[in-house]
């Protein structure tokens, strides 16, 4: 073979390489900043708990839209509210998709629940049926004997407690309440019920659904690197996941079969009877399967229960370290309802609480309940501020960073609700400086749900109760670590004790 040849030939091959080779190399050029990666890992190395606050780091460094390759999946960061709306309003369809999680694709029901369907007709499906039929302002309307049945549960709980003046858990009562509301508006069924003899009872479920929030929440090795899903077989996960899901999933197929055997015994719905009503329309765009409805009933539980009940610790732990704000709280409630000639908050009378409105959104600014949303994927190419984004990016916002957000913000880390007063800002996703239930396409599609119980019980607690620390502590000690899961939660548990007022206002 002659020389000429044989370089023709070796050119052919190395010449698509050193082409491709130099297009990497441009792409990897025009990403957005970010901090240097390590080869295989990439920025893993430099992530720790609570992960939102190493994102806020980074940020602080590299800018507010910031690229990381976390293993071997590229990661963008958006940290500033004119980021946020740069991706979440300009770019809403371009990331409109979610990306397969380990072990959520799983307890999802291969993502067919609402929040994490991959975007298309089938999720377009879903969210109609949510936002007309599940989680509209009527059907929530519609549950509200079970809030105030459960609300009134939780404070006779507390109610019992003053004869001693005995601490009382509100990080778990919370829990309760929330668990309970969600439950019953679900299945009709609250926590404390059991089932027939050898079948799951609903006070089971709650376990399974705290074991999943530890599935879904913790780190993940075939998260950052899909190809090692091999491994979860050898550590341990793969056989706490299947056995998760197997009583999930035993426990739906009991609920659904209940539901079907008195299908039209009840005059009021609750959700799963709407969900089979609906699989049975044949007008409907498609036809849901039992997966399905179990897909969309865990998305429920875990969109609702650990947020709201996060949300309601932190506000009574926020009140408790700002006594004025507590009080101004309480004479609020209090001369709504005396004035309204009732002994009891009421949901008619939440229209009037204005200030606790604000203290509603003052914390849900200062402590989102998930602060990095749900994560986002580009189904396509697209250009961001002058960055080119390639397909396939997984896209993460930091809502805790575009709350706290200084210009935006005066005194961000201060509890001010009355930043609030007159001001149109509220938090169902039009504004991109405070974006506790995301925006655009994917935004919460159950703000309304979660709204009502976190005034409704916030309100009663403050009407009913005067609230203290334990003997021997003090309200501006309280710790206000965060723990990190599905939900950020106080790390340490509130634990306050109740009195009866003297008076009332």
């Amino acid at each position: 073979m002659s020389f000429t040849v044989a370089l023709t030939i070796l050119l052919s091959f190395l010449l698509p390489l050193w082409i491709m080779l130099m297009k990497k190399r441009d792409e990897h050029k025009s990403l957005p900043p970010g901090p240097k990666k390590l080869p295989i890992i990439g920025n893993l190395h430099q992530l720790s708990q609570p992960i939102h606050q190493s994102f806020q780091r980074l940020s602080d460094k590299h800018g507010s839209l910031m690229h990381l390759q976390l293993g071997s999946v590229p990661t963008l960061v958006v940290s500033s509210a004119a980021m946020a709306q740069e991706v979440l309003k300009t770019h809403d369809l371009t990331f409109a998709s979610r990306p397969t999680m380990y072990a959520t694709k799983k307890l999802s029901y291969n993502g067919t629940n609402i929040s994490l369907a991959p975007y298309g007709k089938y999720w377009r499906e879903v969210r109609k049926i949510a936002l007309v039929e599940l989680l509209s302002a009527k059907r929530v309307e519609s549950f509200e004997a079970i809030r105030k049945e459960e609300v009134a549960y939780i404070l006779k709980i507390v109610q019992d407690s003053t004869a001693k003046s005995t601490p009382v858990n509100l990080s778990e009562l919370m829990f309760v309440v929330v668990n309970n509301i969600i439950l019953r508006s679900i299945f009709s069924k609250k926590g404390n019920q059991s089932e027939e003899k050898g079948k799951s009872s609903v006070g089971e479920f709650s376990e399974i659904l705290n074991e999943m929030e530890e599935l879904a929440s913790v780190g993940n090795i075939a998260d950052s690197f899909p190809w090692m899903g091999w491994y979860n077989k050898f550590n341990g996960f793969d056989g706490r996941l299947e056995k998760n899901f197997r009583a999930l999933d035993g426990f739906y197929d009991m609920v659904i079969q209940e539901h079907r055997q008195q299908s039209g015994g009840s005059q009021h719905e609750d959700l799963v009877d709407v969900l089979l009503r609906i699989q049975n329309d044949p007008s409907q765009e498609i036809r849901l399967t039992d997966e399905n409805i179990k897909g969309i009933i865990t998305d429920m539980f875990v969109a609702g229960s650990h947020s709201s009940s996060s949300t309601l610790v932190w506000m009574m732990a926020e009140l408790m370290k700002n006594p004025s704000a507590m009080r101004k709280a309480q004479e609020e409630v209090r001369g709504v309802v005396n004035k309204s000639g009732s002994l009891q908050v009421k949901e008619r009378h939440l229209p009037e609480l204005v200030y606790l409105k604000m203290i509603v959104k003052e914390v849900l600014r200062l402590h989102p309940p998930i602060p990095l949303l749900v994560p986002h994927e580009s189904t396509e190419r697209c250009s961001i501020a002058g960055y080119d984004i390639p397909a396939m990016t997984r896209m993460l916002i930091n809502c805790a960073s575009t709350a706290k957000d200084s210009e935006y913000w005066e005194d961000p880390e201060e509890f001010k609700p009355e930043r609030f007063l007159n001001s149109d800002i509220d938090f169902r996703g039009r504004h991109f400086e405070f974006l506790p239930f995301g925006a655009g396409r994917r935004g919460c599609p159950g703000i309304n749900f979660a709204a009502v119980i976190l005034e409704f019980a916030l309100a009663n607690l403050l009407h009913d109760f005067e609230w203290n620390v334990p003997d021997g502590a003090r309200a501006e000690d309280i710790d206000m670590e965060e723990s990190f899961g599905i939900a950020v939660h106080k790390k340490t548990p509130l634990c306050l004790v109740a009195s009866t007022p003297s008076m009332t206002v």
